[in-house]
């Protein structure tokens, strides 16, 4: 249980996702926090967690996170935002409303020493705008790379806003390190 969230919210439990015909799908990823018990523990609060389709879950999202561990192996350092958007039929007697889209940012930088310094026009983002369906298991998670730009245009958010404005826009606009053909 989640004790950061207001008393009146409902708490979402693994139950409420018996027969609903869909994974428990981790945001991050237990595999990525497994430095200290604590971190590790965490992943499985529920506030981590969305439903997520089998096929999604254990077809391009999974291949993505292992990518995303293989560039740390490789000693790049990662910066992360993943979430979803859009409805689908609720679960849980109406309490939890599984996302239509997954979506995942991942920043690349070159050196763990560095943080957000790191950023540079250069940098690598990759991002990508998942279906939450069956179906997808086999398809690999690159099909699905689009630009910041295409994300927040379907989320409202606003990414890497923290950055020089020159900066966010410029790879804010790429996919993938490539120019968008949108652009």
């Amino acid at each position: 249980m989640d004790e950061s969230l207001p008393s009146n919210w409902y708490q979402v439990s693994p139950l409420d996702y018996s027969r609903s015909g869909y994974d428990r799908g981790h945001l991050i990823p237990s595999a990525d926090r497994t430095n200290s018990e604590a971190n590790n523990s965490a992943t499985f609060l529920m506030t981590n967690i969305v439903p997520q389709t089998r096929d999604n879950n254990r077809g391009p999202w999974a291949e993505l996170e292992q990518y995303c561990r293989e560039l740390v192996y490789g000693g790049k350092e990662l910066f992360i935002m993943a979430g979803g958007y859009g409805e689908k039929p609720a679960i849980a007697k109406g309490k939890v409303i599984p996302p239509q889209q997954l979506w995942k940012i991942i920043v690349v930088t070159p050196e763990t020493t560095l943080g957000v310094e790191g950023i540079v026009a250069k940098t690598r983002v990759i991002a990508v705008d998942m279906p939450n369906q069956s179906g997808i298991e086999k398809i690999p998670w690159q099909h699905y790379k689009v630009s910041i730009d295409q994300l927040e245009a379907k989320t409202g958010f606003n990414f890497l806003s923290k950055l020089p404005q020159s900066l966010q826009q410029s790879l804010e606009s790429q996919v993938d390190g490539q120019k968008s053909p949108l652009k």
